[in-house]
């Protein structure tokens, strides 16, 4: 059965899009509230679920936080900040060669991949630089 193409489900997903960091269910509950105060937080939840499950929304799964979501569907990976919290998206050129080495290692046929880098970004190391002095 098809989903109905509701008012909540555009606004959950116009959210998603919008907040280019990836934004966690809180993060889009908290964006639709400030112009659409009536709106449920299990509304947008149920909404961000069923997105995902129909493959219109992605979820990343962040196994020392809350999940993130992503309107980009095509197989990318992601860096993530892990003193701000900053997350953004990276170009996968070489992502591809990685894929059919662990292929060939495992004989396993990759269907896809979700790899987040975990580092410090340029911003913050600059405040790490600039406290040290």
């Amino acid at each position: 059965m098809a989903k109905r193409n509701t008012i909540q489900r555009q606004l959950v997903i116009s959210s998603v899009c919008s907040l280019h960091d990836h934004p966690t269910a809180e993060e889009v509950y908290v964006s639709i509230t400030g112009k659409y105060p009536d709106i449920s937080k299990g509304t947008v939840y149920r909404n961000l679920n069923s997105l995902v499950e129909t493959g219109e929304l992605r979820r990343i799964a962040m196994p020392e936080g809350a999940d993130r979501y992503d309107c980009i569907m095509t197989e990318h990976s992601h860096v993530h900040c892990i003193k701000c919290g900053a997350f953004h998206d990276l170009t996968d050129d070489y992502v591809q060669e990685v894929k059919m080495n662990i292929a060939a290692l495992t004989g396993y046929d990759i269907k896809a991949n979700n790899i987040i880098f975990n580092g410090i970004c340029p911003i913050c190391q600059k405040k790490m630089t600039e406290e040290k002095h």
